[in-house]
């Protein structure tokens, strides 16, 4: 038994040494396109159709992405060069002791999100399972899905790795003959000129701001794994190229059987399984959706874990990690609960860390000149980042008065153009003039024994 634990992962929250890092441009690619060509991705383009034309979406889709995967590439590149998790990154900005309540919050929303994957997840198992045998039982499919996320979670970003790179290969597949079928069976002239819905639900601006928050809710996640790139270049070009991608497959994918499925009349359902399995791809779609959903779902259980040990680093890596897979597997049996409030927690993702990484892009690249020194961050020996007593009060501030712009206009007063990026711009903003009062020669930068620390705190 001893024997057998040893070979669980033992990733830490120190600082990733260079010569222990593991993701090549191939990786990297493969990761962020296996981690977004996932079935709440398609589900987000079959919200657009038909309240906006299908040229419209695709071009909502592309944009949204292009400008969404900046500020995520960005982030990732903080991982990159300081080898450390998002959430221990987050001390820089938010101090070490207030970085506490985001790693806490991070945890939380990121078992939400697990529960959400994993019944999704389960769904297509059981579908599978159905299809060949005739046996249904969702629940029972719900627990052995979470179970296997565990089972691959436990061994750290090396399974993490292997299972992302099979995935996304078997997704672009999966992809490409889905397309083919589609737009060889009908007429493609058709969908483009899908009647529009007389009462929308969705504008062409929220459209795309649906995107850009899509990319931004997995800012809180990636230098958990874009830590472990092997050069800067490779993890943002990798990042970048993968996760637009991915989007465009997914989000495509969704609107595009939408349009179809309403063109033939068919059942409009949550479910794009169903809906492909009228095409005659119900099988293969159900396996190949179960992993790609699976591969996410990792990704998820893994950052959660990383987040949990920001604040008890002691515990190690594989116990959190089985602890919050039991919770996951728990919450993952409300079922439909979970699906009614899927937009509403997309929405709650972006209100609660769009302001978060908003100000820790501001500190990095602005004020503290791109430079952090990642040993202090982590060990906090010297006490730069400590601001008052551990908490920067001018990031919390920016924070709670970021948040409170999202929900007021996202919840009280919606914008017709959204909330998302003028969430970002106010809350790093604020913090920008919050830290030139506060906290005068922040980002002034001391060079010491080489090592390029940040002064005057």
């Amino acid at each position: 038994m001893a024997s057998w634990i040893e070979n669980f992962g033992n990733d830490n929250v120190r600082p990733t040494p260079k010569n222990a890092r593991t993701m090549t441009f191939f990786k990297t690619f493969t990761l962020w396109l296996a981690a977004n060509v996932v079935i709440t991705s398609v589900l987000t383009g079959m919200l657009f159709i038909p309240s906006i034309s299908y040229t419209t979406a695709m071009w909502a889709i592309l944009l949204g992405s292009l400008i969404g995967a900046i500020p995520l590439v960005l982030t990732g590149l903080i991982g990159t060069r300081t080898g450390l998790p998002t959430m221990v990154m987050s001390r820089a900005a938010f101090g070490q002791r207030g970085a506490v309540l985001p790693a806490i919050a991070n945890s939380i929303v990121l078992v939400g999100w697990s529960w959400i994957q994993a019944y999704m997840a389960g769904l297509s198992l059981n579908y599978a399972v159905e299809y060949t045998t005739g046996y249904s039982n969702i629940n029972l499919f719900v627990i052995l899905t979470e179970l296997l996320v565990v089972a691959i979670t436990i061994y750290g970003h090396r399974g993490v790795e292997q299972l992302e790179k099979w995935v996304s290969i078997a997704m672009l597949i999966l992809s490409f003959v889905v397309f083919t079928k589609l737009f060889t069976t009908y007429e493609v002239g058709s969908l483009l000129t899908i009647p529009l819905s007389e009462n929308p639900e969705v504008t062409a601006i929220i459209a795309f701001d649906i995107v850009v928050a899509t990319a931004f809710s997995w800012m809180s996640s990636v230098c958990d794994f874009n830590r472990n790139c092997t050069s800067e270049k490779k993890g943002m070009i990798g990042t970048y190229a993968g996760y637009i991608l991915a989007s465009l497959i997914a989000m495509g994918l969704g609107a595009t059987v939408s349009g179809f499925s309403i063109l033939s009349g068919m059942e409009q359902t949550y479910d794009p399984t169903i809906l492909l399995s009228q095409y005659g791809f119900g099988l293969v779609a159900a396996i190949v959706v179960f992993f790609s959903v699976l591969s996410t779902n990792v990704m998820a259980l893994y950052s959660a874990t990383m987040s949990f040990m920001t604040v008890i680093p002691k515990v190690g890596f594989w116990k959190p990690a089985l602890v919050m897979g039991i919770l996951c597997t728990l919450g993952a049996l409300l079922k439909d609960t979970l699906m009614a409030n899927f937009y509403n927690f997309i929405l709650l993702i972006a209100t609660m860390f769009i302001p978060v990484f908003s100000i820790i892009l501001v500190d990095y690249f602005i004020l503290k000149k791109a430079r952090y020194d990642a040993e202090d961050i982590y060990s906090n020996a010297k006490g730069i980042y400590m601001y008052t007593k551990g908490v920067n009060i001018a990031a919390f501030s920016a924070y709670i008065l970021g948040a409170v712009f999202a929900y007021v206009f996202t919840y009280v007063m919606p914008l017709a153009i959204g909330a998302t990026i003028l969430t970002f711009l106010f809350s790093g903003g604020l913090y920008w003039i919050l830290m030139k009062l506060m906290y005068q020669g922040v980002g002034q930068v001391r060079e010491e024994d080489d090592v390029k620390n940040v002064g005057g705190l």
